[in-house]
């Protein structure tokens, strides 16, 4: 028996394996974004990737996104003020893979210009949208950041960064 017309099912979420589940959620298509501030510690910049990202609200315009409580980039970002969440291209996963990785510099070779605000926006990103941090709420193992919008713009044309089956590609027509 799969489950009964209550919603209950026979199997527990808690007996539910990490790897089935990433296997079975990654079939679930997504872009990529990069999250971008100026660190108020040392003036420089600093960022995050996530493939967790999504609009909220029109009324009041709210998106948001999801970090790991591991993450020793968003206590930085989040001190930050006004963040840029820049939508990636395909030809961004260097930059994609370098804002993934733990300390270092994470911004060495890395092209970008101000928003309004003063956030990094990534030359190449397809678009830009200027947040503050309006909520917090844990989330199991990550953080979802619910963000309200200040400023956005297209940015350059292209196609975008997917990540799909612990993969990352391309849209093909």
């Amino acid at each position: 028996m799969h489950g009964s017309p209550n919603g209950s099912a026979a199997t527990p979420v808690t007996d539910i394996d990490g790897a089935r589940f990433r296997s079975v959620l990654g079939r679930f298509a997504t872009g990529v974004v990069a999250i971008t501030g100026i660190d108020g510690a040392t003036g420089r910049p600093t960022g995050l990737a996530a493939n967790s990202f999504t609009s909220v609200s029109l009324e009041p315009p709210l998106v948001a996104f999801c970090v790991a409580h591991t993450s020793s980039t968003w206590p930085l970002l989040r001190e930050a003020g006004r963040l840029c969440i820049n939508i990636l291209s395909e030809p961004q996963l260097q930059v994609c893979k370098q804002l993934a990785i733990k300390g270092g510099d994470k911004f060495a070779d890395i092209a970008w210009s101000g928003s309004p605000g003063g956030s990094p926006v990534l030359e190449g990103a397809l678009a830009w949208i200027e947040v503050s941090v309006e909520q917090e709420h844990v989330a199991g193992d990550h953080v979802i950041v619910v963000a309200r919008v200040h400023d956005l713009d297209k940015h350059h044309e292209g196609e975008p960064l997917l990540f799909y089956q612990g993969g990352y590609g391309r849209f093909e027509t």
